[in-house]
């Protein structure tokens, strides 16, 4: 069983690895292609998309040291581990995004404002601009389902905070790609209107990464799915009358459970032992990622009660 457990958790990280190595080495190379591209192209769209992608590789960096100490085993002061770090990982992501949100949307508007006071003048944008932008959002989709898969599979907050952000490039270069379309045809305010637009959403998306990783690291109650699961793999338990209180605590992808059961108030302590035994045999069977199950336990009825 431990075996099979350890094996588990390295096959894990593995997956977790490669999201997060494919991510870091897509993003240095679509940062440089746009970058040049907005340069040589005489896009600010491209450009600035380029420049999200240079953050995006500041922080998968980041994200990567954190999933490193991650790894490190459990001791006296931290005896669930420490795959609380991928939670806060997930909360550098959402900061980034926040900030890349804000940076985009200054931006737009600086751009507006110089449109209409003739302080800036639209120059042409190549047509090669319009395709690095187009084969962004082609492998940006990619990433997304590649991403959100092993995220989800691996139940990792600061892979699927990942897979978000490649959903929000998704945004971000299709935006550049309508700018850069709208440029090209003599409407040099489609740009910065795309770009505001795209900021808003990459906001939310930033907003929400956020929400979930504070809440996890708060000991937000996990859902009442969860909860309604493990009463259900208890109901048939032999000597289990009654399934009164069950709380689920996240510690990174993990859960660690603590439930009280009533059982008959005639039996001896070492069937009551037996029980709860066999509680957590099938928590820990049935529910994936379930690292600890605690088990209490009392009479149903006071010995001698009605």
């Amino acid at each position: 069983m431990h075996n099979a457990a350890a094996m588990s958790h390295e096959r894990r990280h593995q997956r977790t690895v490669a999201a997060v190595n494919l991510g870091l080495t897509a993003n240095i190379a679509l940062a440089a292609v746009k970058t040049l591209a907005g340069i040589l192209g005489h896009s600010a769209a491209l450009l600035a998309d380029g420049i999200n992608s240079t953050s995006d590789v500041a922080y998968y960096v980041v994200v990567k040291v954190f999933m490193h100490f991650s790894r490190k085993p459990a001791d006296r002061e931290h005896p669930y581990g420490h795959s609380q770090l991928e939670t806060i990982a997930a909360l550098v992501v959402g900061a980034f995004v926040i900030t890349t949100a804000v940076a985009i949307f200054w931006d737009a508007v600086n751009t507006v404002v110089d449109l209409l006071t003739g302080h800036s003048r639209p120059d042409g944008v190549r047509q090669f601009a319009l395709w690095v932008a187009l084969l962004t959002i082609v492998a940006k989709v990619l990433l997304t389902v590649f991403t959100r898969r092993i995220g989800r599979e691996t139940h990792n907050p600061a892979v699927l905070a990942l897979a978000q952000d490649h959903r929000n490039d998704i945004f971000s270069a299709s935006g550049a790609a309508a700018g850069i379309f709208l440029g090209r045809q003599g409407y040099p305010w489609g740009d910065p209107l795309a770009g505001a637009l795209v900021a808003l959403l990459v906001l939310k998306t930033g907003i929400e990464i956020l929400r979930e990783s504070s809440q996890e690291l708060m000991d937000a109650v996990p859902s009442e799915e969860i909860a309604r699961e493990i009463r259900g793999l208890l109901a048939d338990i032999a000597g289990v009358r009654e399934v009164e209180e069950v709380q689920a605590h996240r510690f990174g992808p993990y859960l660690v459970v603590n439930v009280t059961i009533a059982i008959d108030g005639a039996l001896s302590v070492a069937e009551g032992d037996r029980i709860a035994t066999a509680v957590e045999r099938r928590l820990c069977a049935q529910i994936e990622f379930v690292r600890r199950v605690y088990v209490h336990y009392h009479p149903a009825h006071p010995p001698g009660g009605a």
